[in-house]
């Protein structure tokens, strides 16, 4: 059985071929200002690692921000209830997720077969999402890759930025640049207002100890160690975070094609007791 997850966020898109219970190939690029583009450019990169093509695919679910606009999917699925599959995939005994996103941030709770039980949102803000990070890194101009590491160097949480609105954060920060601030206590305090933002989702939804990150903040150090702090816990990661989604969707494809079969069989089944 193989199924294929199309995940188009608000900044990457993403593509995973699940061969029975194995990834077989994933890929993932920047989202255009097409998300049907995106969607058939990041599944044909994919289908060519895979060495498959869209046709050797038993099922495909969508899901993210332009989960509707991809049109070679047989079903679309919203995107906490994909990042919920896919946290319980990689790891089965996880019940909280902290998705941090492009364009916001999703507390889920989930059950052990990975149904969502609950969650909460930021609101409309890239204050609370990950677009704040890329923004700050381009303010004292470093690679976003660097941001995490850099904002741990000062040994402190830097200073005050804040965490309600990217406007007056950017401000904020422009006026510590013309004031001569080391960037990397810039990042610290980027890095704790975002935490800071973030750990109040937690609070509202609660965190058990297996707890996982996803999404691309979850590549940044700076903002992952300081919630451990917060919350004294270790948090799981997968190897790739931003693919979570796209796993998801795939097992929500292989997921719908046993459901099918198994209504097949039971039909099958009345129809004899019926002869």
């Amino acid at each position: 059985m193989i199924t294929l997850g199309v995940d188009i966020g608000s900044l990457t898109g993403k593509a995973l071929v699940l061969d029975d219970d194995e990834i077989r190939a994933w890929d993932l690029v920047l989202t255009g200002p097409d998300s049907a583009v995106t969607g058939r450019e990041v599944t044909d990169r994919t289908l060519e690692k895979a060495g498959l093509s869209l046709g050797d695919m038993d099922y495909v679910v969508s899901t993210g921000y332009g989960r509707i606009v991809i049109p070679f999917a047989g079903k679309n699925v919203s995107e906490i209830s994909c990042h919920a599959k896919g946290a319980n995939w990689f790891f089965p005994s996880v019940r909280t997720i902290l998705d941090m996103g492009g364009q916001d941030c999703k507390a889920i709770h989930c059950d052990d077969s990975g149904k969502v039980t609950d969650f909460v949102m930021n609101d409309k803000c890239a204050a609370g999402a990950g677009r704040s990070m890329g923004i700050m890194a381009d303010l004292v101009n470093v690679p976003l890759e660097d941001l995490g590491a850099l904002s741990l160097e000062c040994g402190s949480d830097g200073v005050p930025i804040s965490s309600t609105c990217v406007v007056f954060a950017r401000s904020e920060v422009l006026g510590y640049l013309r004031q001569g601030v080391p960037r990397s206590e810039i990042l610290a305090g980027s890095c704790k207002a975002l935490t800071n933002r973030v750990t109040g989702l937690l609070k509202r939804i609660g965190v058990e100890r297996d707890f996982m990150i996803s999404g691309g903040i979850a590549k940044n150090v700076g903002v992952v160690s300081r919630l451990e702090k917060k919350f004294d816990l270790e948090p799981k990661i997968c190897f790739e975070p931003q693919i979570v989604g796209a796993l998801g969707a795939a097992v929500f494809g292989r997921e719908l094609i046993q459901k099918s079969a198994g209504k097949r069989r039971r039909s099958r089944r009345r129809k004899r007791t019926k002869e």
